[in-house]
């Protein structure tokens, strides 16, 4: 019988998230159900607050890179060396023994998937949107979720297309539900709503929704980039 046990590296992209890196680092070695936890990967795009030295004091490693989370991400997937790539937005908390789920769904076969999402929030609107990402279909899929996925398969498709300064998770997850079969692990990252509360939760799910189109309809990043800057970013 094999004695092998792959490990998993924890990739988290931040900009000026002094309080949330505390938070996620935290649910992490709480939730977290092993020791295989091989590193944590804090690629920071050129904070000017707390969060690398928050990042530190909480025990992960942080690497600096130019801004855009497709890039900070590929940064940290150059050096990241566990067999398992997991990427983690910081204001999505992982679930209990999240990282047994990623062993067992590796386990199954599966190379590459993501977890279930809830909001923070008692909003309806946001549980019925949030149900949707147990569907296994590209269009349910999201960043916020999270992304697992071995570092192997990772690397031979290039990663993140850095041309995408928004999108890029999706894009990327486009790729891969063409490549292989893609695992819905049955538990839930719990995301904040934060921007859906400062937005306002009905429009920025339309605007969201219309990137999605203009993604389908054959729209170049660049396009995609500014219709965010015009309409969600603030």
């Amino acid at each position: 019988m094999s004695s092998y046990q792959p490990t998993i590296s924890i990739i988290i992209p931040v900009l000026n998230e002094a309080n949330y890196i505390k938070k996620v680092l935290l649910s992490i070695s709480k939730n977290a159900g092993s020791n295989r936890i091989k590193e944590i990967l804090v690629v920071d795009g050129g904070s000017s607050d707390e969060t690398p030295s928050n990042a530190r004091d909480y025990g992960a490693t942080v690497i600096n890179s130019i801004k855009g989370r497709a890039v900070q991400m590929n940064v940290g997937a150059a050096i990241a060396t566990g067999e398992i790539l997991y990427f983690l937005h910081v204001d999505s908390l992982p679930p209990k023994h999240f990282d047994l789920a990623i062993f067992q769904a590796l386990k199954e076969g599966h190379e590459v998937g993501c977890f279930q999402m809830r909001f923070n929030s008692d909003s309806n609107f946001l549980k019925f949107f949030a149900w949707c990402t147990k569907i296994n279909h590209q269009i349910c899929r999201g960043g916020d979720q999270s992304l697992f996925i071995t570092n192997k398969l990772f690397h031979e498709n290039n990663g993140f297309n850095e041309n995408y300064i928004i999108y890029e998770d999706n894009e990327f997850i486009g790729r891969m539900y063409k490549l292989k079969p893609f695992k819905i692990i049955p538990a839930a990252v719990t995301t904040s709503a934060r921007r859906y509360e400062e937005r306002g939760m009905v429009m920025l799910q339309w605007h969201f929704a219309m990137i999605h189109l203009k993604h389908y309809l054959g729209a170049r990043p660049n396009e995609l980039h500014q219709y965010y800057l015009k309409y969600i970013a603030i």
